[in-house]
């Protein structure tokens, strides 16, 4: 990484950091381009030796300890994994909607044409997007062809991207209308547990969770109550709340749970598109240009 850095930004020098453990003694820097899972004893020797920029690479920042930071502008890699979770998102839908595997044939001497799951469609189907981001932005662009009604609510009065996507003015009304609900808001205390008994209540009876966001948006246990006692149908999770979570837990056993170990992410562009992101923003540093992926911390992303 170090290398393509240097071999990109010419007048750079990138110097590599230990994984674990605090960084070298007096080495100073500008620009720190730090992970998920850095710790603090690695990160406060650098700010305190007269850093400026601090890039974290990835999106979501709740794993990056922002109380640290004095007078350092942080930004993020966002968007460059929208592209694999908005695909992932798509495989939970349809899965969800063709009944997959349930419907996987395994025995040559079962009946035919007599599914165990009843089948539905995306056509039609008002798909309602929580947080309008470049994921969700990216999810409603490969919802349209399948001829959806993507709604969406979002925390800003920003108007809709695309005149397809209908901005609804409270989370109480996407609630009632969706389909399927998909999860693409950052984790912050503003939306910590925003989807909680009294969110499931309003959910249309059958409909779909996914959640590809963070856990701690979804209150586990009124989740639960929700698909034992309805409305929920089914739920798809890639993320929950804790990371990892504690052997035989329910999410990994509940049938109308599929979850996924946090992988929406992956795909084999995906950390080269991180780095890029970077790589831009390091250009843009030198030339004393605004910098793209800006972090307010204050609101948490």
């Amino acid at each position: 990484m170090a290398q393509r850095i240097e071999a990109e930004v010419p007048g750079v020098t990138a110097v590599p950091l230990p994984f674990a453990g605090p960084p070298p003694a007096g080495l100073q820097g500008e620009v720190l381009l730090t992970y998920p899972g850095a710790q603090v004893g690695q990160i406060q020797p650098l700010l305190d030796s007269g850093l400026k920029w601090v890039h974290f690479l990835g999106v979501g920042i709740d794993g990056f300890p922002c109380e640290i930071l004095t007078e350092q502008t942080l930004t993020c890699s966002r968007g460059a994994n929208a592209v694999p979770i908005a695909e992932f998102v798509m495989a939970s839908l349809l899965a969800f909607c063709k009944g997959f595997p349930d419907v996987w044939q395994h025995d040559a001497g079962t009946t035919w044409f007599a599914p165990r799951v009843p089948l539905t469609s995306l056509q039609g189907a008002v798909v309602g997007l929580l947080g309008l981001g470049s994921i969700a932005r990216h999810v409603a662009e490969r919802l349209f062809p399948f001829a959806a009604q993507v709604k969406a609510v979002r925390r800003t009065s920003t108007p809709s991207p695309d005149p397809r996507i209908e901005l609804l003015p409270s989370l109480e009304e996407l609630l009632v209308r969706a389909d399927h609900l998909v999860v693409a808001a950052p984790a912050t205390p503003a939306t910590y547990h925003l989807l909680d008994a009294g969110a499931f209540a309003k959910m249309k009876t059958g409909s779909h969770l996914v959640n590809i966001a963070r856990g701690s948006i979804v209150d586990q246990d009124a989740l639960r109550d929700a698909l034992d006692n309805g409305p929920l149908a089914g739920a798809s999770l890639d993320v929950s709340d804790p990371e990892p979570l504690p052997a035989d837990h329910w999410l990994c056993t509940h049938p109308k749970v599929r979850f996924t170990p946090h992988i929406s992410w992956n795909s084999p562009y995906t950390l080269d598109a991180m780095l890029d992101a970077f790589l831009a923003n390091l250009k843009r540093y030198q030339k004393g240009e605004p910098l793209e992926g800006l972090v307010d911390i204050a609101a948490g992303y």
